[in-house]
């Protein structure tokens, strides 16, 4: 049981530090951000891991922010995101 709490705190943490480093995720885009794109992601089981993919992959194509328009799957999940500079 202690390895399971020290194993939490540690992926809690890691992803603390990979989000600072990642585009940000919206709800509304605000009028001076432009779309450039759409983006994916899938085979995640998790929401968390669907919201670090898609992070990093709007890192990877230059947008500043995302906004997820499409989440599906029930044990693999998928999501859309359009991405915004």
């Amino acid at each position: 049981m202690k390895n399971v709490k020290i194993f939490a705190v540690a992926a809690t943490l890691s992803l603390i530090s990979f989000g600072s480093f990642a585009a940000q995720q919206i709800t509304q885009p605000s009028g001076d951000m432009q779309k450039i794109g759409v983006i994916s992601a899938a085979n995640s089981t998790t929401i968390g891991g669907l919201e670090a993919k898609l992070s990093q992959q709007a890192k990877e194509a230059g947008a500043s922010s995302y906004r997820i328009i499409s989440v599906t799957g029930n044990n693999k999940l998928h999501a859309d995101a359009e991405i915004y500079k």
